[in-house]
């Protein structure tokens, strides 16, 4: 035990090293919340400096008591330990109660104040997790994908896109003076079957939209050319919408809303998303980002980012399945009113709207961590914990970096008020993080292998085991619970990023319509996996139901038996292309105004011809082309 540096002796703060293991090893099952059982537990008991010790003997014999007593057990974030407490208070249970209201009472209390923090020696409050959480829905056991995805999306989305697409079209008619001799009204059989391909495309990713109609069997997709031709599926594209174009604000105007464009979509999902899945006790917010080729004033570039591009998303999600709870897009600076909070208390906030006095456990981004926002999370009945910046508002000064000095690594140190407790270490670099979730004190060591001397990676021991030596490097308590728990953003991520969804164009909006009918297959298949324990739908033959099944299946019954008119007539004479002219195909002049040869254009050239075939509707060259195409 070691006091402050730099003369500040008012706060005693603790620090480890690896040494301490082989005599304060706890059990692996009194690990607390979402650990791995390979954790390795040792606590540091807390004692006084020598110019308290002579406090009376009641109070040293009670504070061992409580720190004997302290982790009497240990559950897991999961859905069959969701009615657990982290922490069983059993023993002293009215002593909690005062602490932690206590805290709540002068948590208004300024945090820059000198005599804010004090020693990491108060034990803290953990109220139980008893809500219930897990899919709800009333499904049955034969319910398929198209059911799952249909919570999410429901059918009233795709009648509305129908309404909404058919109305734009003659909207763009009227504006430019002439009709379109290629569109004719959608329907709903249609749309679902422009999504389903969508899908797939996701799925079988070509470079370009054309490929997929190509008449090279080695390129060309059979069940794209059945279901629509290239160019219906060219005018769905370009007429899609989702809300009223006539009827839109102007910036500047009264109920100006940036969102107008998706705002039909957002209504709808981002409530199904809420009400599908009751979230667990474990939650992670962190930011995610959409690649964005078009032009839109929102997109930020992050050069220190994979994608460099994009729109910025901040995502509530669970974590251990990865579903998806809100997602909220940035779409510019605030406006005056929203000025006051701080951009990251405004998303946190917003984001768990609706969990109060729920005692969910949130593990956050460093953008987001703030003594200002624990403190409202914690009087709204949340627990949270995250890496901060040392020099935000309210960190302790004791803790900065030229008060610490240089740290070894698994060295820490460690202030507190009540719950809040603010933690420095050097793990692979120097951490700082706030956490009003875990006591102080309590490291964990996790297992590792050192590599052998020769570096070769054999094993040179006996029975073929390997000379590296079993160590470990000390980590406190809130660094283990955020590493093991700030996963959730990134499972999500990573089953959306698997198979995108859509085409990239120049039209924001179709990002974000992309972005969330990808998020709620994401949503789908967790409740399905999730609601049937693993097991694959009625009627799967295969081993093991993973997500590409799920998508493969779900666009097989959005596109169902939908055929379009061109496609069945494409189709047929496909079945009897040795004859073309015999079925009425001949070259004959298209028009006055000259189009890419479509021939030319499947084998990457660009030719232009009045000509073409008007059976086919495509502009074909003279001479080889014509034979070529329908062969």
């Amino acid at each position: 035990m070691a006091t402050a540096r730099k003369g500040r002796e008012l706060f005693t703060i603790l620090e480890t090293s690896a040494d301490a293991e082989s005599s304060t090893v706890c059990d692996s099952q009194d690990s607390p919340l979402n650990l791995s059982a390979d954790v390795k537990w040792f606590e540091i008991p807390y004692r006084k400096p020598d110019s308290d010790e002579e406090d009376d003997d009641d109070e040293h014999d009670e504070e061992e008591y409580a720190e004997d007593c302290y982790y009497s057990s240990s559950t897991n974030c999961s859905d069959t330990a969701s009615n657990d407490s982290d922490i069983d208070f059993s023993d002293f249970e009215e002593e909690e109660h005062r602490s932690f209201f206590s805290f709540e009472e002068d948590s208004d209390s300024d945090c820059t104040s000198a005599d804010f923090w004090g020693e990491p020696d108060q034990v803290i409050a953990i109220e139980p997790f008893s809500a219930d959480s897990g899919p709800q829905h009333s499904l049955g056991d034969d319910a398929d994908t198209r059911d799952y995805f249909r919570i999410l999306f429901p059918d009233s989305l795709f009648e509305h896109m129908v309404e909404q697409t058919n109305k734009y079209a003659l909207y763009r008619q009227r504006r430019s003076g002439k009709s379109d001799p290629h569109w004719h009204p959608t329907d709903i059989r249609e749309m679902t079957a422009y999504f389903g391909l969508n899908i797939l495309m996701g799925i079988n990713q070509l470079p370009d939209t054309g490929m997929y109609w190509a008449s090279d069997i080695f390129i060309g997709n059979a069940g794209f050319k059945k279901t629509m031709t290239a160019r219906r599926f060219e005018k769905l594209t370009q007429y899609l919408q989702l809300c009223d174009r006539e009827t839109e604000p102007v910036r500047g105007e009264r109920g100006y809303d940036a969102l107008f464009k998706i705002r039909p979509l957002l209504d709808v999902v981002e409530t199904s998303m809420w009400d599908a899945y009751t979230p667990n006790r474990c939650l992670t917010i962190d930011k995610s980002a959409i690649v964005m080729k078009g032009r839109f004033s929102p997109t930020q570039y992050m050069p220190s980012k994979p994608l460099s591009k994009g729109l910025t998303v901040w995502m509530l999600c669970d974590s251990r399945t990865g579903y998806c709870h809100r997602a909220k897009m940035y779409i510019g600076k605030p406006g005056e009113d929203e000025v006051a909070a701080s951009l990251g208390h405004r998303v946190v906030t917003s984001l768990v709207r609706g969990l109060e006095r729920q005692y969910h456990h949130l593990f956050m981004d460093g953008f987001f961590t703030s003594v200002p926002l624990l403190q409202r999370l914690l009087r709204d009945g949340l627990y949270a914990c995250g890496p901060t910046q040392p020099g935000r508002k309210g960190y302790p000064e004791v803790l900065r970096p030229r008060n610490v000095g240089k740290l070894s690594q698994g060295e820490f140190y460690q202030c507190q008020r009540g719950n809040l407790v603010a933690t420095v270490t050097r793990d692979v670099k120097v951490v700082n993080c706030l956490s009003t979730n875990s006591a102080p004190g309590i490291v964990g060591i996790s297992p590792a292998r050192q590599p052998d001397a020769d570096g070769d990676g054999e094993g040179d021991g006996v029975n073929g085991s390997s000379s590296g030596v079993s160590f470990g490097v000390p980590r406190p308590l809130p660094l283990l619970l955020y590493q093991e728990n700030m996963k959730g953003v990134d499972l999500c991520d990573q089953l959306r990023e698997c198979y995108q969804v859509g085409r990239p164009c120049k039209k924001w909006w179709r990002y974000f319509l992309w972005f969330y009918v990808n998020l709620c297959i994401v949503d789908a298949y967790v409740i399905l996996r999730e609601s049937r324990g693993g097991a694959p739908p009625p009627g799967f033959s295969g081993k093991q139901f993973t997500q590409r099944h799920f998508r493969v299946r779900l666009a097989q019954q959005l596109i169902g038996d939908y055929q379009g008119a061109r496609g069945m007539e494409r189709a047929a004479r496909k079945r009897h292309a040795d004859s073309p002219i015999e079925y009425g195909h001949r070259l004959e002049r298209m028009s006055e105004r000259s189009r890419r040869c479509r021939n030319c254009t499947n084998k990457g050239l660009r030719h232009e011809s009045v000509f073409g075939c008007k059976i086919c509707n495509v502009h074909l060259c003279r001479g080889g082309c014509f034979s070529e195409f329908h062969k």
